[in-house]
């Protein structure tokens, strides 16, 4: 059947797409190149891994991202890091006041009893008592001594909130909206260097999902294309960064009230979105428990 397929890969376009440049060289007895990630083994072997797997029912789709969340952490500039940090703060009074505010939006069921229909303390109970997800599911065991410790701890307690407020589901094309909602908003509120770090696992996230559905869910790929475009457009028009919000101060608020106040605009109506997790992945058995599974593909 090759033989009868005339579009080959010549070596003119090696030449082409490659360039004729020199090959260079190196006395190194190991792989290296310029890129700290690349010269990570075992980050290339997760990155293969996860771009060309197809999502089996043994595992949950979100396997294997604390292992490259603890590789890029261990990669980064820290200092570097922590200066962008503090320029931002003195850059941003509200960023500031958020951190300084330290209000953490992990609640217990005694904070969310008797909600009043229609508000954040309502949907956040309904989230907590039915999903089967844990709002604390990241850095677990993790103590708060600092502002840049409460912002990594924090954005593990909002993303949950994210979801139930924007309207983007925990399905497959809810995941895929709200990371290009917060992409947009974070380039558009801090500078790029530091939205960069603060969207360095969605980036990751994106791409193995992206490659993923790209080579084995053809369905997946088409609706993530209209969640990616619906998502942006919502992320341009936020007030800020949504894990700025303090969350607690806003229990009592109608979710309604609090998307007019933050300029969260046109939530997918409620399980419209449903059916895209398992358009997304192989068929799972009837007693698969993977509730995390639909989260961040």
């Amino acid at each position: 059947m090759e033989d009868n397929i005339a579009a080959k890969v010549s070596d003119a376009d090696f030449a082409y797409y490659n360039g004729t440049g020199a090959n260079i060289t190196t006395q190194s007895s190991t792989l290296i190149s310029s890129s700290p990630y690349l010269n990570h083994a075992e980050l290339r072997s997760l990155i293969a891994q996860e771009m060309l797997r197809r999502n089996g029912p043994e595992l949950p789709n979100t396997a294997f991202i604390p292992n490259v969340v603890k590789i890029l952490m261990e990669l980064e500039d820290w200092p570097r890091i922590f200066q962008l940090f503090e320029e931002e703060k003195a850059r941003l009074p509200e960023f500031k006041a958020w951190l300084e505010g330290r209000k953490i939006s992990l609640f217990t069921m005694d904070e969310l009893k008797d909600p009043k229909p229609g508000t954040l303390r309502a949907v956040i109970h309904d989230f907590v008592v039915n999903s089967g997800y844990n709002m604390d599911h990241f850095y677990q065991g993790m103590e708060i001594k600092t502002d840049f410790d409460f912002y990594m701890k924090e954005r593990t307690h909002t993303h949950d909130i994210e979801h139930m407020i924007t309207g983007f589901e925990t399905n497959h094309a809810g995941e895929v909206a709200l990371l290009a909602a917060n992409s947009r908003a974070l380039y558009k509120y801090f500078k790029p260097e530091l939205a960069a770090f603060f969207n360095r696992v969605s980036t990751y996230l994106k791409a193995k999902t992206t490659m993923k559905s790209g080579l084995f869910y053809p369905e997946a790929f088409k609706v993530e294309l209209d969640a990616e475009d619906i998502g942006a457009a919502q992320g341009r028009a936020w007030k800020h960064p949504l894990f700025l919000i303090p969350f607690r101060d806003y229990l009592d608020w109608q979710v309604q009230d609090i998307r007019e106040e933050y300029g969260i605009t046109n939530p997918p109506p409620p399980g419209e979105w449903a059916w895209t997790t398992a358009v997304s992945e192989d068929p799972r058995g009837a007693n698969d428990d993977h509730a995390m599974a639909t989260a961040a593909e």
